[in-house]
């Protein structure tokens, strides 16, 4: 169920991505599971803020035989999104269980090249408007939120997608820690 669910990651995206980024990457998916399976041109950043897993999605890749296009970056993402290798560079960010809507959205965003994509998993029941207000995600530089209802071969998969309309600006993302001491939304 685990790979189907990262495989309808894909099923969202309308064009191949040239640099992904996956979001608090923790034991790689949807990230590798993308990276070996539908993309193979794509070059990917996995980030996470644990080295334990960062050395255990280097060892994967690896042994994947994808680890000529996947850096593994150990850090949190408020630090790595003000950095300029990494701001505005990536296609597509994809989150799965990374932390709730307003810190995955301000995390995000920093890291998207404008017209890129977020794509994060939702609960099944998830209230759209209310996880995902269009006003305050529009401060951040995103359009409005797209929900997805998809069927697999091991049940439904619950995604939304936001594209980054404008770039995001320079107040963003917070120091580490701010922003889910004190969401945007």
């Amino acid at each position: 169920p685990r790979i189907e669910h990262a495989l309808a990651f894909a099923r969202v995206v309308p064009d191949p991505p040239a640099r992904s980024l996956d979001l608090g990457a923790g034991g790689g998916l949807p990230g590798l599971v993308l990276a070996t399976r539908c993309w193979p041109d794509t070059t990917w950043c996995f980030l996470d803020a644990r080295a334990r897993r960062t050395a255990y999605l280097r060892e994967s890749a690896d042994e994947l035989g994808v680890g000529e296009r996947v850096t593994v970056t150990t850090g949190r993402a408020e630090d790595f999104g003000r950095d300029p290798a990494h701001r505005g560079r990536y296609d597509l960010v994809v989150a799965r269980s990374f932390a709730a809507p307003a810190v995955t959205a301000e995390c995000a965003a920093p890291f998207l090249s404008v017209g890129g994509r977020l794509v994060v998993s939702e609960p099944p029941a998830a209230d759209l408007p209310d996880r995902w207000p269009a006003a305050a995600l529009a401060l951040l530089g995103f359009g409005p939120p797209t929900p997805h209802a998809l069927d697999t071969e091991s049940g439904p998969v619950h995604l939304v997608s936001l594209v980054l309309e404008t770039p995001t600006s320079d107040r963003f993302p917070r120091r580490v820690g701010i922003p889910s001491k004190r969401p945007l939304f």
